[in-house]
């Protein structure tokens, strides 16, 4: 398991368009992001949130799970970029 993670909803339009970015990034950059869809899938569910504990409360929601960093909501392709390469980054 990759130590990037992703938790969506299959019908959240913010979740697309950050998938968009997650696969810009496992081709530009080869990183490797496990996916999991949270609201069809109540093992998902589970998982999303023992990591979460209150820092977002929805999706889409990243965890890095070497350096604890986290992304709430869309963010942009560079800020995800860092999160991913455990880089410091200020979210918009």
């Amino acid at each position: 398991m990759s130590h990037l993670l992703e938790f969506y909803g299959t019908e959240c339009p913010h979740c697309v368009r950050m998938h968009e970015l997650v696969e810009r990034l496992e081709k530009e950059e080869g990183e490797k992001v496990d996916s999991f869809e949270i609201w069809h899938n109540k093992e998902n569910e589970k998982q999303l949130l023992e990591l979460d504990k209150d820092l977002c409360g929805g999706v889409p929601f990243f965890y890095n799970t070497k350096t604890k960093a986290w992304i709430c909501g869309e963010e942009s392709y560079e800020n995800l970029k860092k999160w991913a390469k455990g880089e410091p980054f200020t979210q918009e």
